[in-house]
């Protein structure tokens, strides 16, 4: 699982390429990934750190960077106001560059007419445009706190001469019953899969299909075979107890002819 992970992480494409929206995109380095050894990933976190233990096992086993910090706590008195995610160093250029890492499931809204708009977590409480505020307003800015001076003199570095980039990955997912959905100037090579709304699923049109609900960590993986199947029932029953708890599950189909695709199920 852990191998699956990494393959997953890696090759999900990044949300923009290099400058958009004043923020500029984390080259991530090129590496061979079908040789890569597992790692101890640790459980009981949410998904969004396991994902920082996954970019920082990458980084440092690149020729590119150095981790030399991740996780640093900016604190005002006993109060902890943010963190930084990453400072990298690029072992080529010997500059630092500070990375604020995410990775997210959006699905799109064709009703909405601006492409920053129309992404929204699943469950429409993680939206796009209010991650990009808060990337810009509040975790970048975070660099220059006075709580971090000590972590600047131990590596002799003035943080205004940081680079500040973003590894902002992702994955989209169409609505069910339309071909195409405009996300431009986003990356349309991050649609993954489709949406569709609950009445809609329950419907004959999906009765000779399969079925499998992954773990949340096992949204970020290639979807593959080698699972316990549902028939349309038995995922109906499933999924509906997440429908009450207002829970928009992802969903593995997998037709009649083999193809396997992802597919968010939402409540609302």
């Amino acid at each position: 699982m852990d191998q699956q992970l990494l393959k997953g992480f890696y090759h999900t494409p990044p949300l923009w390429i290099k400058q958009q929206f004043g923020l500029r995109q984390f080259e991530f380095p090129k590496l061979k990934m079908e040789s890569r050894a597992d790692f101890d990933l640790p459980e009981n976190l949410r998904l969004g750190h396991q994902m920082e233990h996954v970019f920082g096992h990458l980084i440092s086993s690149s020729k590119d960077y150095e981790v030399v910090f991740n996780n640093l706590h900016v604190e005002e008195g006993k109060t902890r106001v943010g963190e930084l995610d990453f400072i990298l160093k690029n072992r080529a250029s010997q500059k630092f560059v500070h990375v604020e890492l995410a990775y997210k499931f959006y699905i799109i809204n064709p009703t909405i007419s601006e492409p920053i708009y129309r992404l929204m977590g699943p469950n429409k409480r993680d939206m796009f445009y209010t991650k990009l505020d808060k990337l810009k307003e509040k975790q970048l800015p975070l660099l220059f706190h006075e709580g971090l001076s000590s972590y600047w003199t131990s590596i002799n570095v003035d943080p205004a001469e940081m680079e500040q980039q973003c590894c902002f990955k992702a994955q989209l997912f169409t609505p069910y019953f339309k071909d195409t959905a405009f996300i431009r100037p986003l990356n349309t090579n991050c649609i993954s899969g489709k949406w569709i709304r609950f009445d809609d699923f329950d419907t004959t049109d999906f009765r000779n299909a399969q079925y499998y609900i992954p773990k949340k960590l096992e949204w970020v993986i290639t979807p593959h075979d080698d699972v316990v199947w549902l028939d349309h029932y038995e995922t109906l029953m499933e999924v509906n107890l997440r429908m009450v708890r207002e829970n928009a599950p992802m969903v593995w189909t997998r037709n009649p002819s083999g193809k396997i695709e992802k597919l968010f199920v939402v409540w609302w």
